[in-house]
């Protein structure tokens, strides 16, 4: 292996090894520790990302699931830390027992906006060519987002970059960021934002431009809520770009802390990336809306018999499972009395039961009058009480359930035989119920 290194060693283009699994670098050669600034052995035991990338945790868009042995995936990229367009080359091997990510990639010159006062269109076209294509990778609109910010965070060498979306009580949150290394995370402290904070924004956000402040001291006296609203995140400057929905103000997106002399240059990209931030918006709703009807029940918002596989895939077999199997009585009388929307109402009524008794519970409706809860890592007797509270709970509430439970100490075995015991055994509750009642079994059977 030592002699192959050093045919590598003093090659012009830049090559480089990493551990797939630990994302350890392997190697580097001559070229590739000058152009990142390190000794001949500084590299060691270092994290291919923390030294590629500058950040603190694996690439968000890592596509080493993607390469096989034996076959090359090649792409240009306009680098954001060395400020180079690089053609990378790199495949899968395995070496010293261990699979690795080989790469060499050759150097196409600067990004010659990253030198110069102005933004040539070259360059422009450059970052808008890799945002769109990494971010377009991503497996998710969710991720897409994610890697779009990451990596406009790195062209604009930005402390900082985020997206702020108006949320349903008519205030700002802040829903998506990225932080360059060493950056503390503002996201979980900005949820809930007034608007009347940034109206001096919005009035410009109206006109279509751009806020940017190249200096927060400036906006001291001028705007004094805007500057204790940034002072405290340690923000010296910034450009805020708005995100416009069906001529709709939805939010806003923007940069904190980039160099100065982006400061006046960006404006232009800003714009013409917020166009794509808003398509991927529209893109993660209607994944969410698709997700929506095939995942939850459209009356009760819990999920249905598709989530229900899903969850039960994805169980610990070694965790205790309780299993509550619970029936609505009496809903056919009610729908054809009352009509449906009473019988709706019901239904409602007896899923609050089970949301407020079952909390941590997995809940799923998978029949018209029928509902399961799947609770893990309990004790027997656990199951037994909460059975025993939601049947008290569902007469209180007008929401009459019959309930049949079974606990297993562990889900390695057959759920479905499990749940069709419990099935069971609500049936037994049932029946013992209507006996007792005359009055509520005649009526029944006169509906059925």
């Amino acid at each position: 292996m030592r002699k192959i290194w050093e045919m590598y060693e003093n090659l012009n283009e830049i090559v480089y090894m990493m551990d797939m699994n630990s994302y350890e670098l392997l190697y580097m050669n001559r070229r590739a520790r000058e152009e990142f600034g390190l000794g001949r052995k500084e590299y060691q035991g270092r994290k291919c990302y923390e030294i590629l990338q500058g950040y603190s945790r694996p690439c968000t868009i890592c596509d080493n699931g993607k390469l096989q042995e034996g076959e090359f995936l090649e792409w240009r990229q306009c680098h954001p830390i060395l400020g180079k367009v690089l053609d990378r080359k790199c495949t899968r091997i395995e070496a010293d027992g261990r699979a690795c990510r080989f790469e060499l990639a050759i150097d196409r010159g600067e990004i010659r906006w990253q030198k110069e006062s102005e933004m040539e269109f070259y360059g422009k076209e450059a970052m808008i060519n890799e945002l769109l294509r990494v971010s377009l990778q991503a497996e998710t609109p969710e991720k897409s987002i994610a890697v779009f910010l990451e990596y406009l965070g790195q062209f604009l060498k930005s402390d900082r970059v985020y997206i702020f979306e108006e949320n349903a009580a008519g205030k700002l949150s802040n829903t998506y960021e990225w932080c360059a290394r060493g950056i503390s995370v503002q996201k979980e402290n900005l949820e809930s934002v007034s608007l009347k904070v940034l109206q001096g924004w919005y009035r410009k956000f109206k006109n279509r431009e751009n806020v940017i402040i190249q200096d927060i001291e400036a906006v001291k006296d001028e705007e004094p809520e805007i500057y204790h609203y940034l002072y405290p995140q340690n923000i010296r400057s910034l450009v805020v770009s708005p995100l416009v929905m069906e001529k709709k103000i939805i939010g806003f997106y923007g940069a904190d802390n980039p160099p100065e002399e982006f400061l006046g240059n960006i404006a232009t990209v800003f714009q013409i990336m917020g166009h794509f931030i808003v398509s991927l918006l529209r893109r993660r709703n209607l994944v969410k809306s698709l997700e929506q009807m095939s995942y939850y029940d459209q009356l009760t918002g819990i999920g249905n018999r598709h989530a229900m596989h899903e969850y039960i895939a994805s169980l610990d077999s070694e965790e205790s499972i309780g299993i509550l199997y619970c029936d609505v009585m009496g809903l056919k009388k009610v729908n054809d009395t009352k009509g449906h929307q009473a019988g709706d109402d019901l239904l409602l009524r007896a899923c609050c039961c089970l949301q407020e008794e079952l909390k941590g519970y997995a809940l799923f409706r998978i029949g018209g009058d029928e509902f399961l809860a799947l609770g893990t890592g309990m004790p027997k007797q656990e199951l037994g009480r909460k059975a025993a509270a939601l049947k008290r709970k569902a007469e209180e509430m007008g929401a009459l359930m019959a309930v049949g439970s079974v606990w297993c100490s562990n889900s390695r075995g057959d759920l479905d035989q499990l749940i069709a015991r419990a099935d069971s055994r609500m049936y037994e509750d049932k029946r013992s119920y209507y006996e007792n009642r005359e009055e509520w079994r005649r009526e029944e059977e006169l509906c059925s």
